[in-house]
């Protein structure tokens, strides 16, 4: 076998990466002005100017973190260099926030759209939408950043223009701004129960494994400050701005009553889950018109609804990742790994599609799914950033090591007052910890056994190696090489054979075995531990009648990019591939991979598809 280097592509720029962060940061003010108004009535603006401040201290630190860990900065990865016990709980508190991540932004995506467009039971449309959402996600959909992009923009746009007309109502507003009440410790209970959508982070932190490389460095030496620092910036300096400007915004609303957990309002009963569509009635009426305010609570409501099922697309995909990389490394059971044929561990989808969906169900309410949320990434984020903090390794300047130690200890406060107040909270969070820890458990012993079994077996019967000598010349004897990359035996192989033979070339055949996300163990598998790669080289090898044939194995999340990187290095004039037999449906979810790899083939390299 030919050992070739593949590296993940990295192709994410900073505003692919700003959008990814911003289905999550973005959609919180779609919820928690609402929320604090509940809370708190018309002195909920001093909670939200509070979050709004926390928001950015994390946003600075995570800048930082980015900057330091340019291949994933994820409390999992970044912490496990120090402690792997602290990793796990780490991830497995993340996990648990994406569960109610998925789970919250869906109901709220439905609590808008029924009150404009008459739906009712927003809890069995948002569980719908999650388990389609998930199903989606069984075909392994790529560009989620260029997708995120698209729903991000007009997002903003109709935040930037809900801003514009608040404005002239702000002076009313800032009239009926009360001062808090209630002393110290109901306060600060109220600005915890509003820290929500703070996950964002975490996830692009992850993503700095894909983002594109800064000038000058290389994948030895890894830099992406020039993406992550502007795509965090951008989006903290947008939800900070705008989430204050609103919520003060809100505060002009007369006659707003809380009505136990929930917001009346004059002839709108519980307006607390889509308080934005309800300024935009109000303040756009105001200015243009009754039909215009219905215009624009209507588009409010569906463009803000499309930025939470984003937001839900965005917390499985990290939840199956996290699964999954976390079953490689040997922490879940090995069951988390195993692939569809289109690359997505099936057990990490199921899970991350049935309990969102499920808790969305038995809650029915987005106050009780709050009161689930802010548990699991407050604790997250607080393992990073203390353990980041305290690593005399990582090479912080003074300021940042202060700053960042500063928001953990305060992010601990939270965690510990949330785990004293927030009973279902602290529940909920247990209980996806325990799971976590039984599976690990039970992962731990089955690798034991195995190892066990394979020393025994060892000492039994000499281990068979199969060992690759480096390619030899064939430019003396053969005419350049053809490369053909397969997926199974068929006519595709049988083609190629023929035609290396008939042109007097030897032969790559290459497999990528598609996976969503790669450990250093996936790059050093061999073709020998696949049993389709090997039932593809071992059929090749026996129709080639002695013919050379040069198998190439390589894991990859991007199939395109190491198809055309492999085609490069082993200088191969032509490549051949096999077209894909599957629905049109199919092609449009997973992207045309011919028309992916033609874009990225050198002009030299002929391409010649297989029907």
């Amino acid at each position: 076998m030919l050992a070739i280097a593949t590296h993940r592509p990295r192709n994410v720029n900073a505003p692919r990466a700003a959008a990814i962060l911003y289905g999550d940061w973005g959609t919180s003010k779609a919820y928690v002005i609402g929320l604090a108004f509940a809370v708190a009535g018309y002195s909920s603006f001093w909670l939200i100017a509070s979050m709004c401040i926390l928001t950015a201290l994390v946003g600075i630190n995570y800048m930082v973190i980015c900057r330091h860990y340019p291949d994933g900065g994820g409390v999992y990865a970044s912490v496990r260099h120090r402690s792997v016990t602290l990793s796990i709980v780490g991830a497995f508190l993340l996990i648990a926030d994406y569960l109610v991540t998925a789970a919250i932004s869906a109901m709220s995506a439905f609590q808008y759209l029924g009150q404009y467009l008459g739906i009712t039971h927003p809890e069995l449309w948002a569980a719908a939408a999650i388990v389609i959402i998930g199903a989606l996600n069984y075909f392994g959909p790529r560009h989620m950043g260029g997708l995120a992009f698209l729903i991000a923009v007009p997002a903003v746009l109709v935040v930037v223009l809900l801003g514009a007309f608040s404005l002239p109502h702000l002076g009313e507003a800032w009239r009926h701004v009360e001062p808090l009440s209630g002393g110290f410790w109901k306060n600060w209970q109220g600005f915890v129960g509003v820290v929500l959508a703070l996950s964002g982070v975490e996830a692009i932190a992850n993503a700095t494994g894909v983002m594109k490389l800064d000038p000058g460095s290389t994948n030895e030496k890894p830099s992406v400050a020039k993406t992550s620092t502007p795509a965090v910036l951008i989006v903290m300096l947008e939800v900070c701005l705008f989430t204050a400007l609103l919520g003060l915004a809100m505060h002009a609303l007369g006659g707003l009553q809380i009505n136990r957990d929930d917001v009346d309002a004059p002839g709108h009963s519980g307006v607390r889950d889509y308080m934005l569509g309800y300024m935009a009635e109000i303040f756009v009426g105001h200015a243009l018109g009754a039909m215009a305010a219905k215009i624009a609570a209507i588009t409010v409501s569906v463009v803000m609804t499309f930025l939470l099922l984003s937001a839900v697309n965005t917390a499985i995909v990290d939840l199956i990742a996290i699964s999954f990389l976390m079953s490689r490394d040997g922490e879940l059971p090995p069951t988390f790994q195993k692939l569809n044929k289109f690359g997505v561990p099936n057990l990490g989808m199921l899970v991350a599609t049935i309990v969102p969906a499920a808790l969305v169900i038995a809650v029915k309410d987005m106050s009780g799914l709050a009161d689930l949320y802010a548990v699991g990434v407050v604790g997250a984020i607080a393992t990073n950033l203390g353990a980041s903090s305290t690593d005399r390794k990582l090479g912080l300047a003074k300021w940042e090591r202060i700053l960042m130690l500063g928001t953990f200890v305060i992010m601990l406060a939270i965690e510990m007052s949330l785990l004293v107040d927030k009973t279902k909270a602290r529940i909920f969070a247990f209980t996806v910890l325990t799971i976590g820890l039984v599976l690990r458990g039970l992962a731990s012993e089955r690798a034991s056994k195995k190892k066990a079994a394979l020393e025994t077996a060892a000492r039994t019967k000499a281990e068979t190696e199969i060992v690759s000598a480096a390619a030899p010349n064939w430019e003396a004897v053969f005419r350049p090489p053809l490369a053909c990359a397969v997926r199974g035996v068929g006519k595709t192989v049988d083609f190629a054979i023929a035609e290396a033979k008939e042109t007097n070339r030897p032969l790559y055949l290459l497999f990528v075995r598609e996976q969503p996300i790669l450990t250093e163990h996936d790059r050093q598998r061999k073709w020998q531990e696949d049993e389709e790669a090997s039932e593809i080289f071992n059929y090749a090898k026996s129709h080639a009648e002695g013919h050379p044939i040069l198998p190439c194995y390589v894991v990859s999340d991007s199939p395109a990019d190491a198809i055309v990187e492999i085609t490069a290095t082993v200088g191969a004039s032509r490549l051949i591939l096999g077209a894909p037999q599957r629905g049109t449906i199919i092609n449009i979810l997973r992207g045309n991979i011919i028309r992916n790899v033609a874009k990225l083939l050198p002009d030299e390299v002929d391409l010649l598809v297989y029907a």
